[in-house]
């Protein structure tokens, strides 16, 4: 087994409360010894030495809303490519979502996922089984043999499942289990034919607009129903200053309820739509600059437990269409630490907790492995340069599909080197 040692490194460990000068000290596999303490233990005999001075070591990210083609719509991303896209971006896990074709609903298509990652994946892929059979909202899966097939959440991916009878349903079934349900709320009916946030600048543009309440509605529900089943329940991705003050009401009454967010809503408002861009064309929608901020708050006080990069790759023919033709959707795991550490550079949210909702809490909420650079843990880890800038270009771009919300912008924070179960899977 070879041993590496990652010296005078910024080592920053949400699961521990550390974020401090040290070193990480990596054997085979495992973790052996980070932190200040580790610096002190000096180098193993037949070592490898990497100075890491100005360099941070984090816990890989850990992706709780990942979309990919595979099976059934390869050509817009495979695991395989998915896999690369995260490895370039620190993001060691992924959370896998189940709409795909066929339906991520039965075991065979859960192992096809497990054994496709195994055999092509250089990250670790874990994969979140439909709640409803074909994401139609009527018929549930079988929680429990799913959930033993490997199945490590449930959801309907970007369907909203209408019927409160079903989610009453699959609360009490995922408690039972021990698993979560994790929901994306928008009221069909009130979203209709809406396109991007309801609001003045959809006027200018002519488009229609899709009301902050079709969100707020079924989440509301949601959360009733959380309080009345005891079930395990997370917000998906909430993008509303509303949605943001019924999460925390439901904490306060002691719900088992969390809440995620997509970069897209942290990082970007409905101004950035320009005129028309369909890369900007996303669910939900970019909102208005006071939820954008409100969803910055909902971080720092807890109310939002996890950040998502909502990576889903839509092809040419889909987005290069009229803006109310366009499918919705942006890829992100390239581009998912970086956009994020703009809330840390402009001192709006410190490192400690912008990595924690990247990466420890996701791990907890999913219950997964990683999320620590705990001595005894999978090396699961990336090497950043948080001052380094550079220009995200379609050329550099991983995955398969070049639908990215930030082509030309001009990040700051590069990941050097992502290792996943101590080894190597990126490095520049």
């Amino acid at each position: 087994m070879t041993i590496t040692v990652f010296q005078n490194a910024r080592v920053v460990d949400p699961s521990r409360g550390l974020d401090e000068t040290g070193a990480v000290i990596v054997d085979g596999r495992k973790i052996v010894a980070s932190g200040a303490s580790a610096h002190n233990q000096g180098v193993p005999d037949g070592a490898s030495v990497v100075d890491c001075l100005g360099k941070a070591i984090i816990p890989g990210l850990v992706d709780g809303r990942v979309f990919i083609g595979e099976p059934g719509a390869e050509h817009r991303e495979t695991i395989a490519s998915a896999s690369l896209a995260a490895a370039a971006g620190g993001v060691t896990s992924i959370v896998m979502m189940p709409d795909t074709d066929p339906v991520i609903d039965d075991i065979a298509l859960v192992e096809f996922v497990l054994r496709t990652a195994r055999d092509t994946a250089s990250v670790n892929v874990f994969p979140a089984a439909a709640i409803t059979k074909a994401l139609d909202g009527r018929e549930m899966t079988e929680f429990g043999l799913l959930r033993q097939a490997g199945a490590v959440a449930f959801t309907d991916g970007r369907h909203t499942i209408a019927s409160s009878l079903v989610m009453r349903r699959a609360l009490t079934y995922a408690r039972d289990f021990g698993a979560v349900i994790a929901h994306e709320t928008q009221d069909p009916d009130l979203a209709s034919s809406g396109v991007m946030n309801e609001g003045l600048y959809a006027s200018w543009l002519g488009l229609s607009g899709i009301p902050r309440e079709a969100e707020l509605i079924p989440l509301e529900r949601d959360l009733a129903l959380a309080r009345l089943t005891g079930g395990t329940y997370h917000a998906a991705k909430i993008s509303t200053a509303m949605a943001a003050a019924a999460v925390s009401r439901a904490k306060a009454d002691g719900a088992a309820v969390t809440a995620g967010v997509s970069i897209n809503n942290l990082s970007l408002n409905e101004n950035d739509i320009g005129e028309y861009r369909t890369f900007f064309r996303l669910a939900p929608p970019l909102r208005n600059e006071d939820d954008r901020l409100a969803m910055i708050e909902a971080i720092k006080d807890g109310t939002i437990d996890i950040i998502v990069s909502s990576h889903d790759p839509q092809d040419v023919d889909t987005k290069r269409l009229p803006f109310a033709d366009a499918a919705a959707g942006a890829i992100g795991l390239e581009t998912l630490l970086a956009v994020a550490l703009r809330l840390h550079h402009n001192g709006e949210v410190s490192l400690l907790r912008l990595i924690e909702v990247l990466s420890t809490a996701p791990a907890r909420l999913f219950g997964l492995p990683g999320g620590t650079l705990k001595p005894g843990a999978q090396a699961d880890l990336a090497v950043v340069d948080l001052g380094e800038p550079w220009i995200v270009a379609e050329a550099d771009i991983r995955s398969r599909s070049k639908n990215t919300c930030f082509e030309g912008a001009r990040l700051q924070g590069k990941v050097l080197q992502t290792m996943v179960a101590g080894r190597t899977v990126f490095s520049v």
